[in-house]
């Protein structure tokens, strides 16, 4: 009987993380953008886009981290891996992606090439990576223009509505990467001249070493590259010996990975031969590469003409020795292509034991390129706050106004990891809350670097002192919701719930945070909250981060419903480590009180309105006058979320608990209708529901919920309810209107600039919690309650039928329909008819609340990947 290919991606994973071998220590860990971004912005005013544009890009050394296409590097990128090509016809070589930061596109940060993460283990045995390149030159000029014409009314102007893709006239580009060993990897790039005509593509494999020597930092010998026909090699002090081969008889281009401050300010630089120099000397003939063929940054040189149609694949090999001594000839042939072959079929026996076999063909390609996306999202990501703060020794001294400005109180932080990204390009830095969610999807291939990541972020070289999770690097000091319990415990049952060290860890650490939480965001102490920004931008008619336009206190819903869903959390914890250590049951009761009085509280202060039947924010006045906000939205969903079931079975075995929870019941009348009576669960289990609501107040909820003229799209659940559309709220404060009405797609507001808005759109991770939240009711109830569904159908049906339902219409949105159209693409008919592109799926940061088409980030694969879960959820 054969073993299963299946299982040598497992016993890769296994050796990992025991340490036995260094599985994950090469991978898809280069960014896509560097430019642009916090950590290299030193400018006066926190002007990141404008400080480092992507036009210095090619030119200039970045300090924290860098960035190439399709690329990889070791965990601490000491090397960078990635491709380059030129069509003959670019003004500049192709060596990164481009795109328009928030006040260049007129619906935000906006990446304008096209590219898809296609396939990754969780080790990185196998990835592949496809991109498409015009032959036509790029129009990097008429991109700009065009989008700094448009308002925001008008759509995005995309680099297929220039015209350059007309008769198939690009390149299709593919890099497949495959492991002979944790530190020896075969590379495949193979392009295809889709056009009408012969072509010519310069493809330029490159290597080079991220620059640590140039900051005044000591004990940072420079590295060396170089050069001979073929062949790449690099000596560092801590690497050994590194070596990219190609075959053939490729020349080498060599030059230094230093700045070139000649073009960039006028100034003499530190090397002849400095970055942009490869960029030159093949664009334009220059004599910038290092005759001597040595420096820090190169590439293999290959000339490829092909016929219409025609493909060629280059064979590469990127290997490290232990010591100094170069290798002889790497294998390029039949070894090569067997590590090639083997790879790739563990890949597909990986997953097809991970995707259940009830998933459609369409349903298991989601799911497969929705992990590739996840795994190719990882990022090394380097962030030194202090060192930022104070500047280098070789540099110049930051501006005086930044020790006051971005960031200032978090000097403690010192980045350097591997960290899941919400999208390589457009979110190249970690989001507390998006992790989070990355780390549920995560799971189902790699828990062990699902864990990992959720407890990097508790660590004291992040959390802060005061017990704030960082949120992300444009202000850590932002107010991202407590999801983290949330994502501890989905990660804990999918692993199996078996690691208690795990959650004993994550729980300490989230003791603190929760904490923080109660004493910074309660202003009143009446167990209301006011957590700011907390994700929902735009949703709300004016900005929750900043200052409020009169004078009180914004008590939120949602701030509130994620508090009372983090006691839940912490009590659920709790009560798990309590059934193995008796010590724990005094914090389970102290999170089961917590949470009963932020519940009661909701309705004391409220938050609650009877006769519209949702929760709202309000306004506390100085004066104790209460303003409720009655915009019905998200915020007034998230209370669902927070629910839990307690069995008879674990109360008996916690003694103290089940008494202060009959103790609640009895005597507290007032918190007694967040306790239910006893059920009976599907397996005729006794049990106790612990909810923000009630069975009246979740019937009331879920008909606006579920009503396609309010909450209820074809592709899951509005962030707004379409009910805004003809009837728009408006609050006049300070002498000032703020209005919000429905809008489906992006918002036209401008009132939080970037990608953030949320006046309608389908978001998939709120939507997430609902399903989740629909089927812990649904768990309770079991056939006992029924719900129109869609609200005026006159259809009752059961709250798990509920909950796949909106699990299909979420999956769907990446699904051809039965003309063959995936809503993510809109009415790009290049994406939807051709091919060449319409089996490319990207993973969008959220859908248009009407037609499902896909918005913002193209490639937030992070949290929009929670689709991966649904499907498998689903299909079990």
């Amino acid at each position: 009987m054969g073993v299963s290919h299946g299982v040598a991606e497992r016993v890769r994973l296994a050796q990992a993380d025991s340490g036995e071998q260094p599985w994950r220590s090469w991978g898809p860990y280069l960014a896509e953008r560097a430019w642009g971004t916090v950590r290299e912005d030193y400018s006066e005013h926190g002007t990141a886009w404008d400080y480092f544009p992507h036009d210095h890009a090619r030119s200039r050394a970045y300090r924290w981290n860098d960035d190439g296409m399709g690329g990889i590097c070791d965990d601490r990128q000491t090397f960078c891996f990635a491709l380059a090509l030129w069509n003959g016809k670019d003004p500049i070589l192709k060596e990164r992606m481009f795109g328009l930061g928030g006040d260049g596109g007129n619906h935000g940060e906006d990446a304008k090439d096209y590219w898809w993460y296609q396939d990754s283990t969780p080790t990185h045995s196998w990835m592949k990576w496809r991109y498409h390149y015009p032959q036509k030159e790029f129009p990097y000029d008429q991109i700009v223009r065009e989008n700094g014409t448009r308002s925001r009314e008008a759509s995005e102007y995309e680099l297929v509505d220039t015209g350059v893709f007309d008769d198939d006239r690009f390149w299709a580009v593919t890099v497949d990467y495959a492991k002979a060993g944790p530190k020896d990897i075969c590379i495949a790039i193979t392009v295809s001249n889709r056009g009408p005509e012969p072509a010519t593509l310069d493809v330029l494999p490159t290597l080079w070493f991220r620059n640590t020597w140039s900051w005044g930092a000591p004990n940072r010998p420079k590295p060396t590259l170089t050069g001979t026909p073929g062949r790449l090699a690099g000596r560092h002090r801590t690497l050994g010996h590194l070596t990219l081969e190609g075959e053939g008889d490729a020349p080498t281009l060599v030059c230094d990975n230093e700045t070139n401050a000649q073009r960039l300010w006028g100034q003499p630089g530190t090397s002849t031969y400095p970055k942009d120099g490869i960029n030159d000397h093949v664009i334009a003939g220059a004599p910038t590469v290092n005759p001597a063929n040595v420096g820090t940054k190169g590439a293999l040189h290959y000339q490829v003409t092909l016929g219409a149609g025609e493909t060629r694949t280059l064979r590469l090999r990127l290997t490290q020795g232990e010591g100094f001594e170069e290798p002889s000839n790497l294998d390029l042939g039949a070894g090569w292509e067997a590590v090639m072959r083997d790879r790739a079929r563990e890949a597909d026996d990986f997953f097809g034991e991970i995707i259940p076999p009830e998933a459609s063909a369409e349903e298991a390609a989601v799911a497969r390129q929705g992990i590739a996306g996840l795994m190719w999202g990882k990022q090394f990501y380097h962030f030194d706050v202090k060192q930022w703060l104070t500047g280098d020794q070789g540099s110049a001294p930051p501006p005086p106004g930044r020790r006051y400005g971005r960031n200032n109180a978090w000097w403690h932080m010192n980045s350097f990891d591997v960290i899941s990204m919400p999208d390589p390009w457009e979110y190249p830095w970690y989001a507390a809350w998006d992790l989070a969610f990355h780390c549920v999807s995560i799971s189902r291939v790699d828990p062990g670097f699902a864990k990992s990541q959720l407890l990097l972020l508790l660590r004291e070289w992040y959390m802060h002192p005061n017990g704030q999770i960082p949120a992300y690097e444009w202000a850590f000091g932002d107010v991202n919701p407590p999801v983290h319990a949330w994502a501890a415990l989905r990660v804990f049952e999918i692993d199996g719930g078996r690691d208690f060290d795990f959650l004993a860890r994550v729980m300490h650490k989230l003791l603190l945070n929760f904490t923080w939480w109660v004493n910074r965001k309660d202003v009143g102490g009446n167990n209301v909250f006011e957590g700011g920004f907390l994700g929902l931008d735009n949703v709300g008619p004016f900005d929750r981060s900043a200052a409020l336009p009169v004078a009180g206190v914004l008590e939120q819903s949602d701030g509130t419903g994620w508090m009372a869903m983090y006691a839940l959390n912490l009590l659920d914890m709790a009560i798990r480590l309590a059934l193995h250590d008796r010590t724990y049951e005094d914090m389970a009761t102290k999170f089961f009180e917590h949470f009963a009085y932020i519940a009661e509280a909701a309705y004391r202060q409220g938050l609650w309105d009877e006769e519209d039947c949702f929760f709202y924010d309000q306004l506390r006045l100085p004066d104790g006058h209460k303003l409720p906000l009655k915009v019905r939205s998200i915020v007034g969903l998230l209370p669902l979320a927070a629910t839990t079931r307690l069995t008879a079975a674990t109360l008996n075995r916690l003694p103290e608990l089940n008494a202060r929870l009959r103790w609640l019941r009895h005597s507290q009348g007032e918190v007694a209708d967040i306790i239910s009576a006893r059920r009976l669960s599907a397996e005729g289990r006794q049990q106790r529901l612990l909810s923000m609501v009630g069975q009246d107040q979740l019937l009331r909820i879920l008909a606006r919920m579920l009503d396609p003229e309010e909450f209820l799209s074809a592709y899951g659940i509005r962030t707004l309810s379409r009910s805004h559309l003809e009837k728009p709220f408006t609050v006049s404060l300070g002498g000032s209107d703020f209005t919000v009405g429905y809008e489906p797609a992006e918002s036209t507001s401008g009132l939080f600039g970037g990608n953030s808005n949320w006046r309608g759109p389908v978001w998939m991770p709120v939507n997430y919690l609902l399903v989740e939240a629909l089927r812990e009711f649904a768990d309770f109830f079991v056939e006992d309650l029924m719900v129109e569904y869609p609200t005026g159908s006159q259809q009752k049906v059961s709250l798990g039928e509920v909950a796949n339902d909106l699990s299909r219409r979420l999956i769907s949105l990446f699904l051809p329909d039965e003309n063959g159209h995936r809503p993510i693409y809109g009415a790009n008919e290049i994406l939807q008819q051709h091919p060449d592109w319409k089996d490319l799926i990207v993973f969008p940061e959220y859908f248009h609340g009407d037609n499902g088409a896909g918005l913002g980030a193209w490639h937030q694969t992070g949290w929009t990947a929670l689709v991966v879960d649904l499907i498998l959820t689903l299909r079990r």
